[in-house]
């Protein structure tokens, strides 16, 4: 069973950007599809980004065109790069995923996943 931890949040200016990063334990990372997940305050957790097996990605309208969700195998490491970042970006960032024998994008939602890493803080504010 892979674990996620996450990294790289802060605080940052509106327009400012952050990297995310993912780093998953054991050996079978790339049999893992995965995505990239936030809660702001009073809100529910929602997909923001998924990375399949092959590399294709997934994106909530809300990111779309800002957020590029990436992964590097040979490090056991997701990455959620995020530009152009507002207010509404505040929450925390979580990562996650599904051992799957499929290369196709599969968006696995919330309420799919049984446990949670500690997340990381992101902070938009001037």
């Amino acid at each position: 069973q892979v674990q996620f931890v996450e990294s790289g949040g802060g605080l940052v200016q509106p327009g400012g950007s952050l990297r995310l990063s993912c780093a998953a334990s054991g050996s079978d990372f790339g049999f893992y599809v995965v995505g990239w997940y936030r809660q702001a305050p009073g809100k529910q957790r929602e997909l923001v980004a998924t990375i399949s097996r092959g590399g294709n990605t997934d994106y909530a309208d809300s990111v779309k065109g800002r957020f590029t969700i990436s992964r590097d195998n040979a490090k056991n490491t997701a990455y959620l790069q995020m530009n152009s970042l507002e207010p509404e970006d505040t929450a925390v960032y979580y990562c996650n995923g599904k051992r799957t024998l499929s290369m196709r994008i599969l968006n696995i939602r919330p309420d799919q996943i049984d446990s949670w890493g500690q997340g990381t803080q992101v902070t938009v504010s001037s």
